[in-house]
């Protein structure tokens, strides 16, 4: 595609997207949840759930032994069941990284830290990138970073761009994810402009979501970032992964997912290497949901770790 050398050209190329039907876009999102899936697929969409979730802890309250607690799960989700699958990554804050690798050395769990002044984005550049390359030298195989919400939202595509270019060179080989933190961003327009925005400038993921501000994750916001990661690949040959994030709690829910991803992105992106579920608390109704399909009773929230 054509190389945006300076704001006037990047402005005018997120500014000639084509508008999104937000009407369309609602009423898609909500046909596909009404899908249905049984038994041995829903047994299968359970397993790869669980093989696509970050599990986060992002409190001011997190301990190193929190931590510990929640690579130990990480690994093992049942560990009365070795056939669960282990979960994609561990996502903490970055002092936490150093701790979190230690704990999955050679589990193949990856290690993602928030960074870049999460959740605000609201920081000098140089602290955003001493944050980053704090993660990454502890140990971080992913980086999820914020980006500049006002910046964005008052036409300064260049700063913004200029930032995610700038933490995407700080990763090294780390991947960057970029939270878009969509319920600030007002309208779907925006944010498929914040998604292809990201993308130009290296993000190897968009996210929805802190999961701090409300509205986190919704099936229309994910379909239209399913739709512009599915687009750019078209354009450019460059495969974004997607992850959405906050208020993902039950299997139901990320069943609904999986099936948007499939409708709309393909089945190239059903794999943790193009999308992820940010989640804390998904995957105890998962693993409760897998053992009701394979022992025809409900084992209770009880019987597996909390968060």
């Amino acid at each position: 595609m054509e190389t945006l050398t300076d704001a006037a050209s990047l402005g005018a190329f997120l500014h000639g997207l084509p508008g999104v039907d937000q009407v369309g876009a609602d009423e898609r999102a909500a046909r596909l949840a009404t899908r249905s899936i049984k038994t041995t697929a829903k047994a299968r969409a359970i397993d790869l759930a669980i093989s696509m979730v970050d599990l986060t802890t992002l409190e001011g309250a997190d301990t190193r032994g929190k931590v510990r607690a929640l690579c130990a799960k990480a690994v093992h989700p049942d560990p009365g069941d070795p056939s669960v699958p282990k979960v994609a990554a561990v996502c903490v804050y970055s002092d936490l990284v150093a701790e979190a690798v230690a704990q999955l050395k050679g589990t193949g769990v990856g290690v993602a830290s928030v960074a870049t002044a999460f959740p605000s984005g609201r920081a000098p550049l140089e602290a955003k990138l001493a944050d980053t390359r704090r993660a990454v030298t502890d140990g971080a195989t992913e980086i999820d970073m914020v980006i500049d919400r006002g910046a964005f939202l008052a036409g300064d595509y260049q700063k913004v761009y200029d930032e995610i270019a700038a933490v995407k060179a700080a990763c090294e080989q780390a991947h960057l994810k970029v939270i878009l933190e969509t319920g600030e961003l007002m309208t779907y327009d925006n944010v498929r402009r914040a998604g292809w925005l990201a993308m130009l400038a290296g993000a190897d993921f968009i996210k929805t979501s802190t999961g701090k501000v409300a509205p986190a994750a919704t099936l229309p916001v994910t379909l239209i970032m399913l739709e512009a990661v599915r687009d750019f690949r078209a354009r450019t040959g460059r495969q974004v992964g997607v992850k959405p994030a906050g208020g993902i709690r039950t299997t139901k829910d990320a069943i609904k997912y999986l099936v948007l991803v499939n409708e709309t992105a393909g089945p190239d992106w059903l794999h943790a290497d193009h999308f992820r579920l940010g989640a804390s608390s998904l995957v105890n109704d998962l693993l409760m949901q897998r053992r009701k399909l394979a022992t025809g009773v409900y084992a209770g929230p009880d019987y597996f770790t909390l968060d």
